[in-house]
């Protein structure tokens, strides 16, 4: 997973969280980039959903995916930087919820949540976009919206 590689220390802070792919060496951006195609492999993602989520350019095809996983980083795209940010934060509350449990991190994912409407926080996601991202990880970790706005108002699931 990526929080044990040696570049999770180079660009997240106490959080976990990613603060900026761009001040990075190329292998740490590599290392991140593979831990985070490995969650989502982990989570059931097709290489469409991964781009989904991702905000991929449109220059990035479901056949170039297997690239991310071997050596080639996320394109240094804020919008991508930022969707990779709220799957960090995602991740790194799936572990506080089971932190023995890391089957159970995958199976919350794809399970259905009567939070979303009986949809999985994946579909919620995919469908949703950034505002499905922002729904599951305010499910997950309230903080995260108070740290944004100084309340707890975009934590409306």
């Amino acid at each position: 997973m990526w929080a044990e590689s040696p570049a999770a220390g180079a660009g997240c802070d106490s959080f976990g969280v990613l603060r900026a792919m761009s001040n990075l060496s190329e292998e740490d951006r590599i290392l991140i980039t593979q831990g985070v195609m490995g969650m989502l492999d982990d989570w059931g993602l097709s290489a469409q959903d991964v781009i989904k989520i991702l905000d991929l350019p449109e220059s990035v095809r479901g056949r170039n995916i297997a690239r991310f996983r071997d050596n080639l980083p996320f394109p240094d795209e804020p919008q991508v930087m930022q969707r990779v940010d709220y799957l960090l934060r995602i991740s790194d509350a799936l572990r506080t919820y089971f932190p023995r449990n890391p089957e159970m991190r995958s199976l919350w994912m794809r399970r259905g949540n009567r939070q979303f409407g009986k949809k999985a926080p994946l579909a919620v996601m995919v469908e949703g976009g950034e505002s499905g991202l922002i729904s599951v990880l305010c499910h997950l970790d309230c903080s995260y919206a108070w740290d944004r706005t100084g309340s707890s108002a975009i934590c409306d699931h």
